[in-house]
């Protein structure tokens, strides 16, 4: 199983291990191991509600290729955002520049009008 399948449940409730949950959705644990896997996740209704799930699946490959499917999107659509995020920023910054700059030439022009006032 790969390592990024094996970390679905990374940074959650550390007494279930997650080679545990991908043997206990494949049907690999005996009773008894079953039974305290049931009573660890009477804790969290998050890792309840993932593993009735995934249980769910008929054919038991087919989390792994959704699970990883679903990584291969998330990646995209993430990396979607940082681009449109960094394009924004540079429109955002012509903006400035340009604010800047008309705001440099209406001194410039005031302070021309203003001088040749005074003389």
């Amino acid at each position: 199983m790969s390592d990024d399948l094996l970390n679905i449940l990374s940074g959650s409730n550390k007494d279930i291990d997650n080679q545990k949950l991908m043997d206990y959705i494949s049907n690999k644990l005996s009773a008894e191991e079953k039974h305290e896997f049931e009573k660890a996740l009477l804790d969290s209704e998050l890792e309840s509600d993932a593993v009735d799930g995934l249980s769910q699946f008929k054919n038991k490959k087919d989390p792994v290729q959704y699970a990883e499917e679903l990584n291969r999107k998330l990646q995209k659509q993430l990396q979607k955002k940082r681009v449109s995020k960094t394009k924004r920023r540079i429109k955002e910054l012509r903006w400035v520049y340009f604010a800047i700059t008309l705001i440099i030439i209406f001194i410039l022009i005031a302070f021309i009008i203003i001088s040749k006032f005074l003389k």
